[in-house]
């Protein structure tokens, strides 16, 4: 195990080639109620040794959280599709800041950003193309997240083990994953994530002692996802609970949002005009009216990568 703290962690001696790797990493928040909730999304090492996200106007609550309580951990630890061979998981534990303004340019880091993910998940390309723009153009208006790391500790992946279903509160889903990420919360308050192994109890998910720090108890989650070589093919759930001093997590609900398993047309169709309503709710109550997206200059990166 290798831990570093300092207001800017040298990324020299943190192996950036590992986090470079990674297709994705899981990103926590606290929510309003305290809760530690953790979502997957892909990250932008920059040049000053923090970390660039973004998140959509689609899905503004990671940006909510981040404004009312800046305390973040990032975990890098689904090597899918990274060509590492058994890598370590990564942790960072940072603070985070989001700001108000509406990012459409792919200009600086973030054009940096599209550029990777565009060539990273070739099916999002076709988000580009008339009369998708119509719809998705959403998906191109984002909240921009840097991550200040203050903490990174490195470990070993677990040894899979899915957890058996027995009509608990998300064990239809978390059963079909050999590991689950855990969030909670460390002694400081701050979040703490961990990819881990759980058996499913009458009770709840009892989780493998190795991932349990000190003083985790309280609000806690699980958080399991997936995606394919090309980052399509995704799925995420969360369990939301309690963490008790015994590694065991009571469930008490469970979340299941957009890619949900077995989803059809209809079914995005339905996330679609949600994602839309949301953008547009999170748009009037500001009194902004809906941005522009400058088209050409995402072409211009998709043309780029296709010559290549």
């Amino acid at each position: 195990m290798i831990v570093v703290e300092s207001s800017r962690v040298p990324w020299s001696i943190m192996l950036p080639e590992t986090i470079d790797a990674y297709r994705t990493c899981e990103f926590a928040t606290l929510s309003k109620d305290g809760t530690p909730i953790a979502w997957p999304t892909s990250g932008l090492r920059t040049v000053d040794g923090g970390f660039l996200l973004t998140t959509s106007l689609g899905y503004p609550q990671k940006a909510f959280n981040v404004r009312r309580d800046d305390r973040v951990a990032l975990l890098f630890s689904d090597p899918t599709a990274s060509g590492l061979d058994r890598p370590s998981q990564i942790l960072v534990r940072g603070t985070a800041t989001c700001s108000e303004q509406i990012h459409t340019d792919p200009t600086g880091d973030l054009g940096r950003f599209w550029s990777m993910i565009l060539a990273r998940q070739p099916g999002s390309q076709r988000y580009l193309d008339w009369p998708v723009t119509r719809l998705i153009d959403f998906y191109f208006m984002r909240l921009v997240i840097r991550v200040t790391p203050t903490e990174v500790t490195t470990s070993e992946l677990p040894e899979p083990l899915a957890p058996e279903t027995n009509g608990v509160i998300g064990s239809s889903v978390l059963s079909t994953y050999p590991t689950a990420v855990l969030a909670a919360r460390a002694a400081s308050g701050a979040p703490t994530l961990v990819r881990t192994t759980v058996a499913t109890t009458t009770d709840g998910y009892q989780v493998a002692p190795p991932a349990l720090g000190p003083d985790m108890t309280g609000p806690a989650s699980l958080l399991v996802h997936q995606h394919d070589e090309r980052l399509s093919g995704l799925h995420n759930a969360v369990v939301l609970g309690s963490l008790d001093g015994d590694g065991l997590l009571r469930p008490s609900r469970l979340i299941e949002p957009a890619g949900r398993q077995g989803a059809g047309p209809a079914e995005t169709l339905r996330t679609m005009r949600a994602l839309r309503g949301t953008t547009k709710r999170y748009l009037d109550r500001r009194g902004l009216a809906r941005p522009t997206i400058p088209w050409a200059a995402y072409r211009a990166i998709r043309a780029e990568l296709r010559s290549e």
